[in-house]
């Protein structure tokens, strides 16, 4: 038998091995074991002891496992090898140290044999770089030389290119020989001048040729002028002449053209003249533009095409004379569109369409309605003449202008032209200076006493709107938005619409306006109009004044753009007149002082005086009919305002152009409903006094329930009662009847969907309250009779009575029954007119009241 193990050595052996072959490395892996630090001797090798820099606190770190005398032992052994490094090496070097003197014997004499011949070298070098730099000046200057021949030979053969040019305009301008005539040089005398018998091609072509030379000729003489040559003084003359012919013959040739494009000739021309003329046309307008005299070109078009025409038709009596019709050389449009509304705000063009689009026909214009309006009918007999015979002249000089990019002379060249040229304006722009400013100040000098006189709103407001829809035809007609920026910025136009007495005609409509309406608002007495009810928004006739007031500002009949600041001012100027009227046309009502606040009557724990019982009048009734009517009349100008300024005035108003204008600037659509938040705190306070007027009659209406014990006491039957009393449908009748339900209220009726929770909600509430004080009070007096009856502990078993006899049980619980029944039916008439019954405490608490006198106190 084994001996015990009293250490259980075998148990702790097993569960070891247990414990390992358990262990997620396995009886086969063993976990390695650190290794021991090794002891690395000193050595030239050591990093630290290597750096150009020995860092004492890093190599200590480096050696932490070695003790300091231990460390101080390495370092003295490290010091001594080095010692005896340093001996070996001084040995091994010496002999050659020794030797090295010894070898050094006699080399001094060696040096200054060397040195003897260095002077004599050093002067030689010396006289053969001063020969080199004799030749190389020789050289140089032979190089400049030539260089100044071979610039001289350059500037040589353009002054050759300028005297040619010259002779070749000369020929081709057909200039004759002057005999003083400047002798050209010798090198210009061989010259080939062209004969005057020499054929051209069209006129036009040629003129557009000797253009090009021309401006060819204006910037070789440029390039001369920079190189100061006298030459090109001597010439200038013939230069001068040589412009001076060229643009003359260009303005007769342009002008013959015009003559017989425009038709103002006698002649008639065919189909084919027609297109060659435009040819013609066209090469003109680019001679014009290559020469840099669109100004030129556009007084030429002015005094043969413009100024006969505006001479002829706009005069003193052109609006009393009759028309004579303009052909075009298109048919008219069949259809003839009206200019735009007044009210609508004004762009030049439609954005549905590119006005400068070339797909446009004439028939696009937007001509004038002419009927029995002789101004529309002279603005119509200007389009036609602008589409007729200016509309291709002006998009043919934008394609010039467009199309061509020539190189636009410098400071130098342009000092040759004349002081009358603006070479910085580098464009055509027919309407801006040539079309406009005779029509429009045609218009000014001759017509306008006729046209801008403002005595007849409405025959000014016609002329108004004629002139701005002529001016939207014209820039219809403008061959780009630029043209249109530009006749827009002109002086004639600027003072064209300030001769528009605008200021006169809004002092006229204001006028008008405010008079028809302030002598409605004299009236202060709340009569609705017959014809209104049911026909109208409004039912006075004072809120449909104001509206008719504001309507008309923004009417066709009446707006104008440019006054729409003022405008929008006498808009909520009537705003602020109508709630003025309100104020004091609202009657005078003592609701608010003769009854109580719900507050005030959830707080009285007595019955009120028997003065508080007023009953039904007709007073009240035409009080709360005028609030009705006024509350109708508040919400639908309201309404109706704040459409008007969506689908109008909004769009009608000006934009902020600048920052600085910001600074002062105060929102329209804030300032409006400023405005109509005066309305509505208005009507909150008509109808808080509707509430309480609502309040007061369901209130009295409710004092019946204070005789509901002493009537079931009287009775002979002891029957349950059934029904509810006879006063619960009148507690809420007042409401109904102030909204039409069961009625035929009209101003009800438009008040009920906004107005009819919300009060019905507040009178329910403030009738439970009052149904509350007379249940407390009830029970006040009942008390009251129980101590006063001998012989019995209790009176009255409906407030709790236990001993009450068999009778007082039935007549309690009959009272019981009533209260029950007459506050759910109560309750039942309230959710019927949109009471949430269930979320108004006094509702919940008046309940609980009832039903809690159903259960006997012991």
């Amino acid at each position: 038998m084994a001996p015990p193990d009293p250490f259980q050595l075998e148990r702790l052996a097993e569960e070891l091995a247990a414990r390992e072959l358990s262990s997620p490395f396995g009886s086969e892996h063993v976990p390695p074991q650190l290794d021991l630090p090794i002891h690395v001797p000193l050595s030239h090798d050591n990093a630290f002891l290597a750096a150009e820099t020995f860092d004492v606190e890093k190599f200590l770190l480096s050696r932490s496992y070695t003790s300091l005398p231990e460390l101080r032992t390495e370092l003295r052994e490290y010091l001594s090898s080095l010692k005896e490094e340093l001996v070996q090496l001084i040995n091994d070097d010496y002999e050659d140290f020794i030797s090295l003197s010894t070898d050094l014997r006699g080399e001094g004499t060696r040096m200054s044999r060397l040195k003897a011949p260095l002077n004599g070298l050093r002067e030689q070098i010396q006289v053969s770089r001063q020969s080199l730099q004799i030749i190389q000046n020789a050289i140089q200057a032979k190089l400049d030389a030539r260089s100044k021949l071979r610039d001289e030979k350059a500037l040589l053969h353009h002054l050759l290119k300028i005297s040619e040019s010259i002779t070749r305009l000369e020929s081709l301008l057909l200039i004759s020989k002057p005999n003083h005539v400047e002798i050209p040089p010798p090198h210009l005398s061989g010259a080939t001048e062209i004969g005057p018998g020499k054929t051209r091609g069209s006129r036009g072509k040629h003129l557009s040729r000797v253009a090009t030379e021309y401006t060819q000729l204006l910037y070789l003489v440029s390039k001369a002028r920079v190189e100061n040559c006298a030459y090109v003084e001597v010439i200038q003359w013939n230069i001068d002449r040589i412009r001076d012919t060229l643009t003359s013959d260009l303005d007769h040739f342009f002008s013959s053209v015009l003559t017989a494009l425009t038709g103002t000739g006698d002649g008639k021309t065919s189909e084919l003249e027609r297109a060659k003329l435009v040819a013609d046309l066209t090469e003109c307008l680019y001679v014009y533009d290559i020469l840099c005299l669109w100004r030129t070109a556009e007084v030429m078009i002015k005094r043969i095409v413009v100024l006969p025409f505006i001479k002829k038709t706009i005069h003193p009596d052109a609006l009393a004379a009759p028309h004579s019709p303009i052909m075009p050389h298109t048919p008219l449009p069949s259809r003839m569109l009206p200019p735009r509304t007044p009210y609508t705000p004004y762009t030049a063009f439609s954005s549905k369409q590119n006005p400068f689009d070339s797909k446009h026909s004439a028939s696009s214009i937007p001509y004038l309605d002419e009927a029995n309006d002789p101004l529309a009918k002279l603005f119509n007999q200007i389009l036609r003449f602008v589409d007729r015979d200016l509309r291709r002249i002006m998009q043919i000089a934008e394609q010039v202008s467009v199309k061509s990019n020539p190189a636009r002379m410098d400071s130098t060249s342009a000092a040759i032209l004349p002081s009358s040229i603006d070479v910085t304006d580098e464009r055509f722009d027919m309407m801006a200076n040539t079309i406009w400013p005779e029509i429009g100040q045609a218009i000014m000098d001759e017509l306008g006493l006729a046209v801008f006189a403002a005595g007849k709103p409405d025959e000014f407001l016609k002329r108004h709107a004629a002139a701005q829809a002529f001016i939207h035809a014209l820039e219809f007609m403008a061959p780009s938005t630029k043209s249109v920026q530009a006749m827009r910025s002109h002086p004639v136009f600027i003072a064209f619409n300030k001769r528009w007495q605008l200021p006169i005609y809004f002092q006229l409509r204001w006028k008008d306006i405010v008079g028809k309406l302030e002598d409605i608002l004299s009236t202060t007495v709340i009569n609705p109009h017959p014809t209104n009810v049911g026909h109208s928004m409004f039912l006075l006739p004072q809120a449909e004044s104001v509206w008719a007031a504001i309507s008309s500002c923004w009417s066709a009949e009446v707006f104008i753009p440019d006054l729409a600041h003022r405008f929008w001012r006498l808009t909520l100027q009537l705003l602020s007149r109508y709630n003025t009227w309100l104020e004091t046309a609202l009657p005078q009502t003592e609701a608010s002082a003769q009854v109580t606040s719900p507050i005030d009557k959830s707080r009285s724990t007595t019955p009120q005086a028997s003065s508080e019982t007023v009953p039904e009048n007709s007073a009240t009734d035409d009080l709360l009919k005028q609030h009705a009517i006024i509350l109708v009349d508040i919400k639908a100008m309201t309404y109706q305002v704040l459409r008007l300024w969506r689908e109008e005035i909004s769009a009608a108003l000006p934009e902020v152009a600048s920052s600085q204008d910001m600074y002062m600037y105060i929102d329209p659509e804030d300032a409006l409903k400023e405005q109509l938040n005066s309305l509505s705190v208005l009507a909150e306070q008509m109808t808080k006094q509707v509430i309480q007027l609502l309040s007061r009659r369901a209130c009295d209406s409710l004092l019946p329930v204070r005789s509901i014990p002493s009537q079931f006491r009287a009775m002979s039957s002891k029957r349950i009662p059934t029904e509810s009393s006879y006063f619960v449908p009148l507690i809420l009748r007042p409401v109904k009847a102030f909204f039409g339900i069961g009625s035929s209220s009209v101003a009800g009726d438009r008040l009920r969907q906004d107005l009819l929770k919300p009060s019905a909600t507040e009178v329910f509430d403030s009738v439970c309250q009052r149904y509350i004080q007379y249940l407390t009070a009830m029970r006040k007096t009942e008390e009251s009779l129980r101590r006063l009856k001998k012989g019995k502990k209790s009176t009255l078993g409906f407030f709790n009575g236990p001993g009450a006899s068999k009778d007082d049980d039935r007549d309690e619980e009959r009272i019981r029954s009533q209260m029950i029944i007459d506050v759910e039916a109560f309750g039942q008439d309230g959710k019927s007119l949109g009471v949430d019954i269930m979320s108004v405490e006094s509702y919940l608490q008046l309940s609980q009241m009832v039903q809690s006198e159903l259960v006997d106190e012991p």
